[in-house]
Formats: C-alpha cells, sequence, structure tokens
C-alpha cells in the first residue's frame, strides 16, 4: 500500500495564493508594517531576538524576520538577552 500523499507548506501556501486567490504579499506587509513600531523601539535597546504582544496573539521576531506567531493558549519561551 502507497504512502499518503503529503503536502508540505509551501505548496499549501502557493495553492493558498494562487488557486484561493488571497494576497499572500499584502498580508506580509500588513502583518509587518502593523509590528514594526514595536520591533524598532525593541532593537534601538539592542535587541535582536524578542516576542511581540499584539491582539491576544504573541510573534516572535529573530534578526528582524517574524519566524513565528503564537496563540495565545501557547506560552513563548523566554529568550536569553543577546546584543
Amino acid at each position: 500500500m502507497a504512502r499518503p500523499l503529503r503536502v508540505c507548506d509551501h505548496a499549501l501556501l502557493r495553492f493558498i495564493e494562487r488557486v484561493g486567490g488571497l494576497d499572500v504579499e499584502g498580508l506580509r506587509r500588513h502583518l509587518a508594517e502593523s509590528l514594526d513600531r514595536a520591533a524598532g523601539a525593541a532593537e534601538q535597546l539592542g535587541a535582536r531576538e524578542m516576542t511581540i504582544a499584539a491582539d491576544g496573539f504573541h510573534y516572535v521576531v529573530m534578526k528582524g524576520v517574524v519566524v513565528t506567531v503564537l496563540t495565545p493558549q501557547m506560552k513563548p519561551k523566554r529568550m536569553k538577552a543577546r546584543r
């Protein structure tokens, strides 16, 4: 019996974008713009890794890139201070 076919995250994202018609780049810009002020303030204090709490969610940022979004039920890990 053949293994069931799996769909990777990249393919799912492209399906949502190209078949579903969702403006992925528009969402990316919106998210970046909404978090930019908080990230900029943290970076001025020397932080390169941070968790930004906004709208009930936690956005994990590493080296200027949002790497994941956590729901209210998920607890962000404490990050070690790095400069």
